[in-house]
């Protein structure tokens, strides 16, 4: 079977290391990337399309043109914030004081909303013998691991994007039961996501974005779709919800 890969979200650092190595990969054929900046085609192979995946209709109408020609094996959604977007500055709250409703409003409009959006559409351009959906969640999104606190709206838009991916899955294996839906983890990567909160992370447990994006790679090709949906770290283990 033909390798055809979506990358959403494909001007971040993680997803920048992600196309060199699939346009690098004799395995895969078309790399198709997405972002709302422009991106650099550096391979025969890859092609990029401009959108804004916070505008569903963008989404839907380059769903609608893909579906024609394209049936993909992989769609991997990079997007995610943490402590900026768009020009806002947000700050993980310590305390509940520190909750602020515009905060919440943007980690889910991010976080949340845009990964479920592609998720809804995705089921008309997967390849029907098989696919995987990999959207970018976080372990602090685990609510039986949550023994620290904080972080209120960063926590819960991860959380309610597992419970999408949870939701989504059950969908899925009535429509499109060959398709693979994955929660990752990527770990803490040296990318702009993570800047301000590096100093408190030990050399070995900070990742180059090219290990991520290999990581990632080999730990979401050969998984069961009867397993589905799968919720794991950088090292393939398991998560739990």
């Amino acid at each position: 079977m033909q390798s055809k890969v979506l990358v959403i979200g494909a001007s971040g650092g993680i997803a920048q290391a992600l196309i060199k190595q699939l346009n690098d990969d004799t395995s895969v054929d078309d790399v198709v990337t997405v972002s709302r900046q422009a991106v650099a085609e550096t391979s025969s192979k890859q092609r990029h399309v401009q959108l804004d995946s916070t505008d569903e209709s963008q989404i839907k109408a380059f769903v609608n043109e893909q579906k024609r020609q394209f049936h993909f094996t992989h769609i991997i959604c990079c997007t995610g914030i943490l402590h900026s977007s768009d020009g806002k500055t947000l700050k993980p709250e310590k305390r509940s004081e520190d909750m602020s409703g515009e905060q919440f409003a943007e980690y889910f409009r991010v976080n949340t909303v845009v990964p479920a959006m592609w998720i809804k559409h995705a089921v008309h351009i997967v390849e029907k013998d098989g696919a995987t959906i990999t959207v970018f969640s976080a372990r602090v999104g685990s609510i039986s691991e949550n023994g620290l606190g904080g972080w209120y709206g960063y926590r819960a838009s991860k959380a309610a994007l597992n419970m999408v991916v949870k939701t989504a899955a059950i969908e899925y294996k009535r429509r499109s039961p060959k398709t693979v839906l994955v929660c990752y983890h990527p770990g803490t990567v040296d990318t702009e996501l993570s800047k301000p909160f590096q100093a408190n992370v030990k050399p070995e447990k900070l990742f180059t974005p090219a290990f991520t994006a290999q990581q990632l790679m080999n730990h979401t090709q050969a998984l069961d779709p009867e397993q589905s949906p799968y919720y794991i770290d950088w090292d393939g283990q398991k998560i739990n919800w």
